[in-house]
């Protein structure tokens, strides 16, 4: 079998293509992003499934079985309705506060995320302080709560976001000591 020079010249050009190479790392750097992403959605919706299905037994009432088939579609149905509720805004408090505080602490807890490196071609920055960086952007959460609490102009309210803010703060502290203890003992 003779082989022509000019079809090995195009399978050789074609297999060099940079353009092909880079579009391929860019698609094989979402894939364990989409896998962890999928894979975290699954279980969640089984062990919701799960556990309603079990304290249905315990209960010894019907579980959710009128939401698709054996009621694997609850999840979505409760998801739907909690789209459609009504946002409810205290008269007298601060709209303001009221409203930013849960976004201050869900922002702060997303941006924690941008410091972990999920893969090499996905990361922020190299950085030499990001366990400390994401200590520190995790810790702006109980202030939205705390502003969640003061701008419904309520004392209940207020002492459920002192309450929470002091449970998140509790659980920072021995987090923080056990970043730092493994921080030091690589530093050493």
């Amino acid at each position: 079998m003779i082989i022509n020079t000019i079809e090995v010249q195009a399978i050789n050009s074609f297999s060099r293509l940079e353009y092909l190479n880079e579009v391929d790392g860019i698609l094989w750097m979402f894939v364990p992003i989409l896998t962890l992403v999928l894979g975290i959605t699954i279980g969640v919706l089984v062990i919701v499934w799960l556990e309603r299905e079990i304290s249905a037994g315990i209960q010894q009432r019907i579980g959710p079985e009128y939401a698709g088939p054996l009621g694997i579609l609850q999840a979505l149905a409760d998801g739907i309705k909690l789209l459609f509720k009504e946002n409810i805004i205290p008269s007298r408090g601060d709209n303001r506060l009221f409203s930013i505080g849960p976004s201050i602490a869900v922002i702060s807890i997303l941006l924690s995320y941008s410091v972990i490196p999920f893969s090499s071609h996905l990361v922020l920055d190299d950085l030499s302080i990001g366990v400390f960086l994401w200590i520190a952007i995790s810790s702006i959460a109980p202030v939205g709560l705390l502003m969640s609490g003061y701008g419904s102009n309520n004392k209940y309210s207020f002492l459920g976001g002192l309450r929470a803010a002091a449970q998140s703060i509790s659980y920072e502290i021995p987090l923080t000591l056990c970043v730092l203890s493994i921080s030091l003992r690589v530093i050493r």
